[in-house]
């Protein structure tokens, strides 16, 4: 199949490669003619200087109404924004951002369907552009529209690709475990504590699982590539915008400067703000808003420990075990 790519960053220009590799047509968008000029004369990676891109760029949105599927890899907050300068009906979208919008608190799919009348697939798992560009083995998920056929069509020696049932789930765990490893980076900026860390990945999991159970995603998804998976590796790998965000916090960076002067999208601040806002008053959500109130009213990441630490003594696991017990009987 032919493939179209919304977006020249490091993600988009990783997955164009791929698909270039495994021998399919591709074409990746840049939102400016500039852009597009740079990598097609540098044929490097942007972010990866060392990493070859073999893939025709273009600025010309309008190129992809002759692709088969349409890829979005633009931050989040700027999908609504590209999704306007398009005037055709895609085939199919196949969507690699992880977040949700502020404005709004809707997933992916749903800003999809407000423009469009179309198939619609999510890839996710722990998959940083970093390592997959350099061909290093790497497993994700799919669920949606084509999966089998796009399962194939992604997978080789250095990329495995899983199928999956669960897009809310997906779309969700995606964007949720940014807000934990901003978390995690706030950890170790305040001296990598081991126990500490544990238990805030443990608990984070557990958090995002509860609250996304609440819009009818199933908490198995969370024991995955797309939960488990990509929050592990967002909460500790050293390519972690969002970690280094975190640590960087704790170290005394004012947190909205940060965000302005970040040459990257760190997402997680964002679907924090998205989700503290949109559905704060719904949900119990400590550790999220914590984050929140550390990011946005500059709490003292200090005071946030202490608060998460004195919250009222609770049984492991109860909202998730309740919802096992009723949904898993034989």
């Amino acid at each position: 199949m032919r493939y179209f790519i919304l977006g020249a960053g490091s993600w988009g220009s990783t997955i164009a490669q791929l698909l270039k590799d495994n021998g399919h047509e591709v074409v990746l968008w840049a939102h400016t003619e500039e852009l597009a000029e740079k990598l097609n004369n540098r044929k490097k990676m942007p972010h990866l200087p060392d990493v070859d891109l073999e893939v025709e760029v273009s600025s010309d949105i309008s190129l992809g109404d002759s692709y088969d599927v349409l890829i979005i890899a633009t931050p989040v907050q700027f999908i609504r924004s590209v999704f306007e300068r398009i005037d055709y009906q895609p085939k199919t979208i196949l969507n690699l951002s992880k977040g949700m919008e502020i404005s709004t608190g809707k997933r992916v799919s749903e800003i999809v369907k407000e423009f469009f009348d179309c198939g619609y697939a999510v890839l996710s798992g722990p998959s940083h552009a970093e390592e997959v560009a350099l061909r290093l083995p790497t497993a994700v998920v799919i669920a949606g529209s084509m999966k089998e056929i796009l399962q194939r069509e992604f997978s080789n020696e250095y990329f495995r690709v899983y199928i999956h049932e669960d897009i809310l789930g997906i779309e969700l765990a995606s964007a949720l475990k940014n807000i934990i490893a901003i978390a995690a980076g706030v950890v170790d900026g305040l001296g990598g504590w081991d126990n500490a860390k544990a238990a805030l990945i443990t608990r984070g999991l557990y958090e995002i699982t509860k609250f996304s159970a609440n819009f009818g995603a199933d908490p198995l998804t969370f024991m995955g590539l797309a939960g488990l998976g990509d929050l592990v590796v967002t909460c500790n790998s050293r390519h972690s915008r969002n970690r280094r965000y975190g640590e960087m916090i704790a170290k005394g960076f004012d947190p909205l400067h940060l965000l302005e002067a970040s040459e990257e999208i760190v997402e997680g601040a964002y679907t924090c703000k998205a989700i503290i806002e949109n559905y704060g008053d719904k949900f119990d959500m400590p550790i999220t808003k914590e984050i929140y109130e550390v990011i946005y009213n500059r709490k003292s990441p200090s005071d946030s420990i202490r608060c998460l630490m004195s919250r009222s003594l609770k049984v492991e696991m109860e909202e998730v075990k309740e919802w096992l017990e009723k949904n898993l009987k034989d």
